[in-house]
């Protein structure tokens, strides 16, 4: 078995549209979907906020 990484960056307002789309153009077996948090303002390092910069999703190739 192979496995293939891909990083699909996102943003918030048209990130399930694009995740979708490209999602539906997989032709492997999604293993796993990993957010990347982004700690970048004061409120993020201390937990009140979140940002997701972009996700890895690993692919299982035939």
């Amino acid at each position: 078995m192979k496995y293939k990484v891909h990083r699909i960056e996102i943003k918030i307002d048209k990130g399930q549209i694009e995740l979708e789309q490209f999602l539906n153009t997989l032709e492997g077996e999604i293993v796993s979907i990993i957010p990347n948090i982004a700690k970048t303002s004061l409120f993020q390092i201390y937990g009140i906020t979140r940002k997701i910069d972009f996700l890895l999703i690993v692919e299982k190739i035939k």
